[in-house]
């Protein structure tokens, strides 16, 4: 599980969601999940992957 402190790589939420990392990369751009720019790289922060996961209606 992860903490809603934590700072985390599109890759490390792609694993933890069992998704391609593209697929990830690709809802950060359609903003669907919440993300820093850092550079040339996105960061996500735990807390707002816990908000996109609250969001989702299954």
């Amino acid at each position: 599980m992860f903490m809603t402190e934590e700072i985390m790589t599109p890759e490390q939420v792609a694993d933890y969601l069992k998704l391609h990392p593209m697929t990830v990369l690709k809802m950060i751009k359609a903003k669907k999940i919440k993300a820093m720019r850092i550079g040339r790289v996105y960061r996500i922060a735990g807390k707002d992957l816990k908000e996109f996961l609250n969001s989702v209606k299954i």
